[in-house]
């Protein structure tokens, strides 16, 4: 990728409306625009970080045996009437009405569509458990969306659902689906913590929530001397307390804030028995299919892992989900010249060795150039003049430090490599 035919849209001063770090970042970085109250366009930058989480939690989805699917985000009414939440959920649910006055609603979630998806095939005991996933983009209209796509209407989010013939089975893929969630957070390079939690208006008898920890969270999570994190509110019915101060001292728990990224259930049968979603067993006997439920917040991932990790001078991405690998920067850099042919032939072996590189020919200066990349969070910055050309050689500094090296093409793979 050449930044001269490249959509950046970076900016200088700091938008007036941007209430936390990460939603300033995300403007100033040209990640994101916003369309109207709590709706956002992600620019090339932003869907290059968007689509590396979605891949990171494709892959762990995949590897347990969730196969991936997509539903209708248009979901009938009856199918809410049948689960009892369609006049319960409240006003965040956007109902809307079609040419013939029937009754919709934008999906905020899916338990709904996805049972009666698997009741219209499914025939056997023999064919669960069944695991499905979607990543795709879910409507909440929220009364006051803040923070960027923090606290979005419209969002993108991974939701997995799980079927069995008992609770046995059940709980033995909650815990595959746990194992993943904590691969998944572990490659996005995050600091996080997984807790105990409300299951809220998903329903289910058990459920835990997977926060990431920043000083913007909006969650009060306190972490045990293990590790372990127990959701504020939890604490104090398990501990028995009202005193919080209490708790922590007579548990050496620490406080922390929280972004919660992550949630999963374990429904049972609370949309099985209300939409009839049930099948004989070995020994003839009609069973209520058990389910979970698995959400990822994809896109508010990307602003949890701003909060937990920036500088005065913009992102600093977890080398995961950085948009690139490398910056190359060239210094006045023209058509044919020296420095040209060397900086082109640089971005082109980087690229043959598989590394993802963007190319800086833009008509700019050095300082310009770098403030840039600086904000927009690049780990591995290349610099290449006049006298590195000469030189055969390139100037290399990581993101955020001051110290640079000179260093040949093939030391430069073998850090990027490394």
């Amino acid at each position: 990728m050449k930044a001269s035919n490249y959509p950046l849209f970076t900016q200088k001063n700091d938008p007036s409306d941007a209430e936390i770090i990460s939603h300033k970042l995300m403007l100033k970085a040209g990640l994101i625009r916003q369309q109207s109250s709590g709706q956002y366009s992600f620019l090339p930058i932003g869907y290059r970080v968007l689509k590396k989480i979605e891949n990171i939690i494709r892959e762990e989805m995949n590897a347990i045996g969730s196969a991936e699917i997509l539903m209708p985000s248009v979901q009938p009414s009856e199918l809410w009437e049948e689960s009892g939440r369609w006049e319960t959920y409240g006003s965040e649910l956007l109902r809307l009405k079609d040419r013939h006055q029937r009754d919709y609603c934008l999906g905020p979630t899916f338990e709904e569509v996805i049972t009666d998806l698997v009741r219209k095939d499914l025939n056997s005991y023999k064919q669960l458990p069944l695991n499905m996933y979607q990543i795709s983009s879910k409507f909440r209209d929220e009364i006051r969306p803040r923070f960027g796509i923090m606290r979005a209407r419209e969002f993108i989010m991974k939701d997995a659902y799980s079927f069995h013939l008992d609770q046995e089975c059940l709980d033995e893929w909650y815990e595959k689906y746990k194992k993943a969630y904590n691969n998944i957070f572990n490659r996005l390079q995050l600091e996080y913590t997984m807790v105990d939690a409300d299951s809220g208006n998903i329903g289910g008898s058990k459920s835990n929530e997977f926060h990431v920890i920043a000083d913007t969270g909006e969650d009060d999570i306190l972490i045990d001397e293990d590790g372990i994190g127990i959701n504020f509110e939890i604490a104090k019915t398990k501990y028995d307390s009202h005193d919080i101060k209490k708790i922590i001292k007579d548990n050496n728990l620490v406080h922390k804030k929280g972004i919660e990224v992550g949630h999963i259930f374990k429904l049972g049968d609370k949309y099985s028995k209300s939409m009839n979603l049930s099948i004989d067993n070995a020994e003839l006997k009609k069973c209520n299919i058990q389910m979970g439920c698995y959400g990822i917040g994809v896109s508010r991932i990307i602003a949890a892992a701003i909060e937990q990790n920036h500088d005065e001078n913009g992102i600093k991405w977890p080398v995961s989900i950085s948009p690139f690998k490398i910056v190359v920067i060239e210094i006045d850099g023209h058509k044919n010249d020296p420095v040209r042919l060397y900086s082109t032939d640089l971005y082109k072996k980087l690229i043959a060795k598989g590394i993802e590189v963007i190319l800086d020919d833009r008509n700019a200066k050095l300082g310009n150039k770098l403030n840039d990349w600086e904000l927009i969070g690049i780990p591995n910055i290349v610099i290449v003049g006049k006298s590195e050309a000469e030189s055969n050689s390139l100037t290399f500094k990581k993101r955020g430090q001051t110290d640079k090296a000179n260093l040949s093409i093939e030391d430069l793979i073998k850090i990027i490599k490394d």
